[in-house]
């Protein structure tokens, strides 16, 4: 898909091509929708990156809560968003033993515990064992300073997505 034909989507074809951008958050796309034409598919992102940026932090917040856990019951289940199913396992994290998968539950409960949102992190752009490790780190963080890191992470985990929506040639305008 090009810039072309994204700015020729239907309002219901837009929103379902581009409902999961952002983990589980319909609300984007469409809002962002009304934006076009949109002169190229970074000024899609941006549109996007726009609307995030101006969320209040309890929408920001949000946005952090329809992330599932990382290795976590619905990866064990099978109910992950297929695009959160192919960046986990492109991570490891379906193939962790036992002793993995306990310590995974156990810095999810942490992290939620203390920031009151699920761990984001790129997974795609890591592994298992340094998400591990970034968990532990960032449990560190002050709650302001970990809401910003989690949504860059969002950002980077839609641009990735964005750019296995579009041509090739888009990707490099990105």
């Amino acid at each position: 898909m090009d810039v072309g034909a994204i700015n020729c989507l239907s309002y219901e074809d837009f929103v379902s091509v581009f409902g999961n951008v952002v983990e589980r958050c319909p609300i984007i796309p469409a809002a962002v929708w009304s934006q076009r034409p949109f002169p190229s598919v970074a000024a899609l992102q941006a549109a996007i990156f726009d609307f995030i940026d101006a969320l209040p932090e309890s929408g920001k917040e949000g946005i952090l809560r329809c992330h599932p856990d990382l290795a976590g019951k619905e990866l064990r289940g099978g109910t992950l968003t297929r695009e959160s199913r192919e960046e986990q396992g492109a991570a490891g994290l379906d193939r962790m033993d036992a002793a993995e998968v306990s310590r995974m539950a156990s810095l999810n409960a942490q992290y939620k515990e203390r920031f009151g949102f699920p761990f984001v992190i790129c997974a795609r752009a890591s592994d298992k064992a340094a998400i591990a490790e970034q968990m532990c780190e960032r449990l560190r963080n002050a709650h302001a300073q970990e809401r910003s890191r989690a949504v860059e992470e969002v950002k980077k985990i839609c641009r990735l997505r964005l750019q296995g929506l579009v041509l090739t040639d888009q990707i490099n305008k990105l």
